[in-house]
């Protein structure tokens, strides 16, 4: 597979073109920006963690029967992927209050959410990626119904999956979330999920193991995704 132009660079990743239309390179860099990219630092080890974390947890999910953007682990920072003609909405689910979801409704941080929530935010970094709602993602054409009934599906498919899969490791799975995509006619998870994604805590302690760690200035970041991948058995 011929690595070609970079087609997209990111706040931590970078797309790139190939010898064949239908597959892209994706490099994890070790670039960590937080508040929009007013908090930018290098974290060294993170783009290989995040790649490798990533290629394990994507291959979890196809062992579930759901379709990933993963094909390969090409090296320690690069995955080949399949092109995916992406949607321009965040799929969110919250199994506990936290980040903006405290701030917004002024509840109680840690707070279990039963039934678990699902929120939808535009992808647009320029708007710092507002929420919005599933009229707003019909009236403006960004997914169908039937793809964005597609998506929620998914979702909380993956919510199923993951949940158990980090409760056996001693982790709660605070909240997440997705990017979904077209190809071949097909609803398709995309983008990435790692620490950087999601929010993870130690169900013991409640200690943060995530990229929340960088945002509040608690230190060890690249610490605390380690031990979660040792946690899960991501071979690093």
């Amino acid at each position: 597979m011929e690595k070609r132009t970079e087609l997209y660079r990111g706040k931590a990743k970078s797309v790139f073109m190939t010898d064949d239309p239908d597959r892209l390179i994706l490099l994890f860099r070790n670039d960590t920006s937080a508040f929009d990219g007013q908090k930018v630092e290098q974290l060294d080890r993170k783009g290989m963690v995040n790649n490798k974390f990533n290629a394990f947890i994507m291959q979890k999910l196809e062992a579930a029967g759901i379709p990933t953007q993963f094909d390969a682990l090409l090296s320690d920072n690069e995955c080949l992927v399949k092109k995916l003609d992406m949607i321009p909405v965040e799929c969110v689910v919250r199994n506990y209050a936290a980040g903006s979801l405290v701030r917004r409704l002024g509840i109680e941080e840690g707070l279990q959410l039963t039934p678990p929530t699902f929120e939808l935010f535009l992808k647009n970094d320029a708007l710092h990626d507002p929420f919005i709602n599933e009229s707003h993602v019909y009236a403006f054409g960004w997914a169908t119904p039937e793809q964005l009934a597609r998506m929620k599906e998914l979702t909380f498919k993956v919510n199923d999956v993951l949940n158990a899969l980090f409760d056996d490791a001693g982790l709660m799975l605070v909240d997440f979330k997705l990017e979904f995509g077209v190809h071949q006619g097909e609803i398709v998870l995309g983008d990435e999920f790692s620490p950087d994604g999601c929010r993870l805590w130690d169900k013991a302690t409640r200690k943060k193991m995530d990229k929340d760690r960088f945002r509040q200035g608690l230190g060890n970041v690249i610490e605390a995704y380690e031990e979660v991948a040792q946690r899960l058995g991501v071979p690093l």
